[in-house]
């Protein structure tokens, strides 16, 4: 007969050995997740883009760029969708932390500005009210109301300056003003939000409607304005990154957006102008402005790609646009500076007289202005931008063009 091998070394492993259960089969590896902390950089060009439409608008006065780009709706809407994010930590810190970035900034402005008022004449008898004149700067300190400046007119340094280059330069203070208030509110207009979405969405919107029955005069007003006139932005930008809007079908903003946005513009044309052939200034009309730029951020945060890197055409664009949003309170606070300064600049030319026979035509418009402002602007962010990086506690940089990432060098 014939045998089949024993295998008496494998009968003895089997018996002394326990049966030993089959290795689980190693589970696959979950796909990385997307990045969340990167920046959006959709975002960001919204961002560059409206500083360069408030340029703009300053400069050539152009009642149309308001409509075609609304910058102050989307520049809150912005400021409310990075708030948003912020506040999965404590309100406390998140609220001292955008102060610390926006005071300083603020602060320096400031003493630049009112120093250069006081040299031109103004001071607390000039509005005839001494006592309530020191009181106002404190203003400047935190900017709960508009920081005081001289509305009246000034000698200009002796005819050099325009006689209301105080208030030109303080136009821009309003939006830190209502920037501050949104801030201190954003705890509450959040949960607000995450528990009535809808009601808390148009609440600044209906406020606005009815802000004729309040007197329109004082800081409280404007302080109220403000809020009625962006609050709705700023709740859709807060919107937005809780992902609220991702849960709209995708038809309803494109459908209602244009729709809101033709009641803001019949809204505006039904006021009354000065000339009726001129169109009206939709940032001198609140409740049209307010709702103009509601269906315009709502529109465009429906679109909102959220870009993690840009997209080729866009490439190349990439270090200005990080540099203005990386300077974005300098750019906006210092722009109206520049553009004061560059009118007694571009008068010099008339003194040529081949520039004002050759060239009179050219300079009786705002061009010249505007291409001389731009590289005063790119001196105040390079001599003040700095202060931003510190308020951030960053590392001051003059310039803070990107760096290239370069590759780390192998070991030779």
């Amino acid at each position: 007969m014939s045998s089949f091998p024993q295998h008496i070394e494998t009968l003895e492993l089997r018996v002394l050995t326990p049966p030993q259960p089959p290795e689980p089969i190693a589970a696959e590896e979950p796909a990385p997740k997307p990045r969340s902390g990167g920046r959006d950089r959709y975002l960001d060009l919204l961002r560059a883009l409206a500083l360069f439409r408030v340029v703009l608008y300053h400069n050539f006065n152009w009642a149309w760029l308001p409509l075609v780009f609304p910058s102050m709706g989307v520049m809150f809407a912005l400021a409310g969708s990075l708030m948003a994010r912020s506040l999965s930590r404590p309100a406390i810190t998140v609220i001292r932390g955008r102060l610390r970035r926006l005071l300083p900034p603020l602060w320096l402005f400031g003493v630049i500005t009112i120093g250069l008022s006081l040299l031109d004449g103004w001071g607390p008898n000039a509005e005839g009210h001494p006592n309530w004149w020191w009181g106002k700067l404190v203003f400047w300190v935190l900017p709960l109301s508009t920081p005081p400046f001289a509305e009246g007119s000034l000698p200009g340094f002796g005819g050099i300056l325009e006689h209301s280059w105080a208030e030109q330069v303080g136009v821009p203070l309003w939006y830190l003003r209502a920037y501050l208030w949104y801030v201190l509110l954003s705890p509450l207009m959040l949960k607000a939000l995450r528990r009535f979405p809808v009601v808390t969405i148009l609440t600044p919107l209906a406020m606005a409607l009815c802000s004729g029955l309040v007197p329109q005069d004082g800081r409280i007003w404007e302080t109220l304005s403000d809020f009625t006139t962006f609050g709705s932005c700023w709740v859709l930008g807060m919107a937005h990154q809780e992902g609220l809007l991702r849960k709209l079908p995708q038809y309803v903003a494109p459908s209602i957006a244009p729709l809101i946005m033709l009641a803001g513009y019949w809204w505006m044309s039904s006021r009354p102008v000065l000339d009726p052939g001129e169109v009206g200034d939709l940032e001198s009309v609140p409740i049209a402005q307010a709702v103009w730029s509601f269906g315009f951020v709502l529109l465009l945060l429906h679109l909102s790609p959220s870009w993690q890197d840009w997209p080729g055409p866009l490439q190349r664009w990439n270090g200005l646009i990080s540099l203005l949003n990386a300077r974005a309170v300098s750019v906006y606070l210092w722009h109206t500076m520049a553009l004061e300064l560059s009118v007694p600049i571009v008068d010099l030319a008339w003194r040529s007289d081949w520039a004002a026979e050759n060239l009179g035509w050219l300079l009786r418009t705002p061009y010249p202005q505007l291409f001389v402002a731009l590289p005063l602007i790119a001196l105040f962010v390079l001599t003040f931008g700095w202060i931003e990086d510190l308020a951030a506690g960053r590392p001051p940089r003059l310039f803070p063009w990107p760096r290239r990432n370069r590759g780390r060098r192998r070991a030779g």
